[in-house]
């Protein structure tokens, strides 16, 4: 099964912000901890961008080629309708992932464009909640 894996603004500064969001992991650490917990059958593609139009355009390119998407939106979770039109068109399961309970935490936080378009969320785990994801997609796609 093939998986893209799309992290948004500001998180190839992880290991730099505040560490009770966001852990003190690097991004870089936690795709590594995602190849070393994949399962067999999960061949994963990571990339981040902090330009909302670049990361539209990596999932328009995904449409065909892949069967799965965890994304981890950032900042893009509550402005982006851009971002919620591309997901809508993927046909796969798309996992929205957070590392930190963005539901809990300031109030422009509470909008959240992605969620309606996600088949699952995992939030407030730092990185467990990309492992969550994988274990979710092994369970609901499994050898494909």
């Amino acid at each position: 099964m093939k998986i893209l894996v799309i992290n948004g603004p500001n998180l190839n500064m992880l290991g730099k912000r505040p560490k009770e969001h966001y852990g003190s992991m690097t991004l870089d650490e936690i795709n590594s901890l995602m190849l070393k917990e994949a399962k067999e059958d999960q061949q994963l593609t990571f990339y981040q961008s902090n330009y909302e139009g670049d990361i539209v355009t990596k999932i328009q390119e995904a449409l065909t080629s892949y069967d799965a998407i965890i994304i981890n939106p950032a900042a893009y979770t509550h402005t982006s309708v851009a971002i919620h039109d591309a997901l809508e068109m993927f046909l796969g399961p798309i996992v929205e992932v957070h590392l930190s309970h963005v539901d809990d935490r300031e109030d422009f936080r509470k909008v959240n464009f992605i969620r309606s378009v996600a088949t699952m969320t995992f939030s407030g785990k730092k990185e467990e909640s990309y492992i969550d994801a994988l274990k979710y997609l092994e369970e609901k796609l499994g050898n494909k």
